[in-house]
């Protein structure tokens, strides 16, 4: 049995199901990337796991216990940031800190010790008697962080950290949390980057609609649409666009607008690249680059849900 077991869980708002039969384990020691469009159920499920909303059929088990019946004792080995900054701006840095690792029953030497290692681990130590609301986006994320794990929880659950901060501050984090793994420390992460899942985690589950849709390492999620290439075609005008034609050719799997273009899915082996071409010049429209991927998780994300991550 893993550290985090989820055993057939429903979260129902009234006619909605924002979670639906989500079964999987954490393993303790990994970092677990957890990916899903907006509106997949994954904020709604870590709630569930921190305790903050009730469960409404199934079960969280943290380290055999479940959620529901030891919530206090399971609520101090867990580290939560949440997406939305979480930080008393009339309060320094360093009380910040310790304020909330307070909670969690440290006082004195103990917990001064605690405050200044949280500090030290996000890069603030130097900041520790300036308020947060002197801070730039970035530092006020790594503050965040530093309220959540200073008390040294087992699970430390990140609900998209980097949103909207600066690549130092994004770099900063990341290396944080790769020291906080080998310390022991078990991670959930969230992320709309795929490139920072990549980076740093073993293991992904992709969620959509409420449901866990695909949960493997990294390497097997690719692996498993290894029977396909993307190409991603760039082109000078996307007034409009006609893919019904172009899901004609043989060995196109699927095909999608994008912003500047459109992802096309083609078997591996298949010859079409001079089809393709001809099919855009045949609709008049001018193709600026044409890029062909190797698989990659954003490939896999898209092969699942049919969108980005980010939509």
């Amino acid at each position: 049995m893993g550290i985090l077991t989820l055993d057939h869980v429903f979260k129902k708002y009234e006619r909605i199901e924002a979670v639906r039969d989500v079964s999987f384990e954490i393993h303790e020691g990994e970092i677990f990337g957890l990916l899903g469009p907006n509106g997949a159920g994954k904020s709604t499920l870590i709630n569930m796991i921190c305790g903050l909303l009730n469960i409404t059929k199934g079960d969280i088990l943290f380290n055999g216990k479940s959620v529901k019946k030891a919530y206090v004792k399971t609520k101090r080995q867990m580290g939560l940031v949440p997406q939305d900054i979480a930080l008393y701006g009339n309060l320094s840095a360093y009380e910040n800190v310790r304020f909330f690792c307070s909670l969690y029953g440290f006082s004195g030497r103990e917990l001064d010790k605690r405050t200044v290692k949280a500090l030290e681990y996000v890069g603030l130590l130097d900041r520790k008697k300036d308020k947060p609301t002197t801070f730039s986006g970035g530092m006020k994320r790594r503050l965040n962080i530093a309220c959540a794990i200073a008390h040294t929880p087992k699970l430390i659950i990140l609900d998209e950290p980097t949103v909207g901060i600066d690549p130092q501050s994004r770099n900063h984090i990341l290396e944080s949390i790769k020291s906080l793994n080998a310390e022991g420390s078990t991670i959930i992460y969230t992320s709309h980057y795929m490139e920072e899942v990549e980076a740093i985690c073993s293991r992904v589950g992709i969620m959509d609609h409420g449901k866990l849709i695909a949960l493997d390492t990294k390497e097997n999620l690719k692996d498993s649409i290894g029977d396909r290439r993307t190409l991603i075609v760039t082109l000078e005008k996307m007034d409009a666009v006609p893919l019904d034609k172009l899901l004609d050719i043989q060995g196109v799997q699927t095909a999608h607008l994008e912003e500047n273009g459109v992802r096309i899915h083609v078997d591996r082996d298949a010859h079409n690249f001079d089809q393709i071409v001809s099919y855009f010049v045949s609709q008049k429209l001018q193709v600026n680059n044409i890029e062909n991927q190797t698989p990659n998780l954003e490939a896999v994300f898209m092969s699942l849900t049919g969108r980005t991550l980010r939509d």
